[in-house]
């Protein structure tokens, strides 16, 4: 064991005998997820570094508190990269936080969510425990399902100390069109575009423009660079990344708040969206909106999805809508399993 997993450990079992809450944050770029966390603030970051990293097993693991851009870098020399797309709030982020958020970026629907790459974790639990789940390669299951639990627990059920990937080779080529059109017409073009198989990994409409991003081989980006015309979009635009992080615009009012709607792609546009922007082709949506809580999660509700807080603006509006009883009865299950005494980000997901 590391001396700072060591230390971590040393002060999980004291603020579990203390029945003090820890506030667990990493590089702290995610901290506006969720409920807002009291207690003694415990750095993560300390944890860090590649543990092992076999390219062609495509296999990494490494400590919770490793820096995101430092994985991303080690993958890059071999021409790998994290499927998910995390996105890197502030230009910042952990791999630890990353799994913890359960969050993907903009090729998440073609590349898979944090918990599809997850092989196994080595878990420090609220009595300072020390648990292993999963493995290191795709064909041991062995508490594979366990191992996914931690995937959006926001650091609920423990802190991740080690992390096992499934990683993938990169693109070999991308190229993004650039379609003016309005929203109603980029549904169905979307719509019509998802039933072809298009070696698309990006699908974003946003101020009247439709941005496609193909990957994949020359022959087959050329081919249907052709079939869906637009413009290019300019060779070194950051439009993704920017997108990935919310550096855009849109994302700047800070006051309003910003709400993640997950929808069935081909859904029309709903009272409540106004200008909303749609990523995942359609699948997500991020709106900034004042409008009342109920009258939007009520809509979306009608069409078949659900909608959360992502951030807070001047408002108090809980982020997560009630779960059923049934469901909420099983979140508190679990949380008395890995946290009896509750110090780990209490209240962050629900009020146990």
């Amino acid at each position: 064991m590391s001396d700072a997993a060591a230390a971590l450990q040393q002060v999980v079992t004291q603020a579990s005998a203390d029945r003090s809450a820890l506030h667990l944050r990493g590089s702290g770029s995610k901290c506006f997820l969720g409920n807002p966390v009291q207690g003694q603030v415990l750095d993560l970051k300390q944890h860090h570094g590649v543990v092992s990293y076999e390219p062609t097993e495509l296999v990494l693991t490494a400590r919770g508190g490793t820096p995101l851009a430092e994985v991303e870098d080690l993958l890059r020399e071999s021409g790998q990269h994290l499927s998910f797309d995390p996105p890197r709030f502030q230009g910042e982020g952990t791999l630890g936080g990353a799994i913890g958020a359960g969050l993907g970026g903009p090729g998440r629907p073609w590349g898979g969510a944090p918990r599809d790459v997850l092989l196994g974790v080595k878990l420090l639990d609220g009595r300072g425990q020390i648990m292993r789940f999963g493995g290191e390669v795709m064909k041991n299951v062995a508490g594979y399902d366990i191992s996914r639990l931690m995937a959006g627990a926001l650091g609920t059920l423990g802190i991740l100390l080690e992390v096992s990937l499934k990683v993938l080779p990169g693109p070999v080529e991308r190229d993004t069109r650039v379609l003016e059109m309005n929203r109603g017409r980029a549904i169905a073009r979307l719509r019509e575009l998802c039933r072809q198989a298009i070696p698309l990994d990006g699908a974003c409409h946003y101020n009247g423009q439709l941005y496609l991003r193909l990957s994949g081989s020359h022959a087959s980006i050329k081919a249907w660079r052709q079939r869906i015309g637009g413009e290019a979009l300019a060779e070194h635009s950051t439009f993704w990344q920017r997108l990935r992080d919310h550096e855009l615009s849109y994302f700047r009012q800070q006051d309003t708040t910003l709400w993640r709607l997950s929808l069935p792609p081909a859904t029309a546009s709903l009272e409540c969206e106004q200008d909303s922007l749609l990523d995942w082709a359609g699948a997500q949506r991020w709106l900034m909106s004042s409008l009342p809580a109920e009258q939007i999660r009520e809509q979306v509700r009608i069409s078949g999805g659900h909608a959360e807080v992502f951030r807070r603006g001047r408002d108090e509006t809980t982020p997560f809508q009630v779960m059923p009883e049934p469901l909420l009865a099983l979140h508190r299950r679990l949380k008395q399993r890995f946290d009896p005494h509750g110090i780990l980000n209490p209240g962050r997901l629900f009020n146990a």
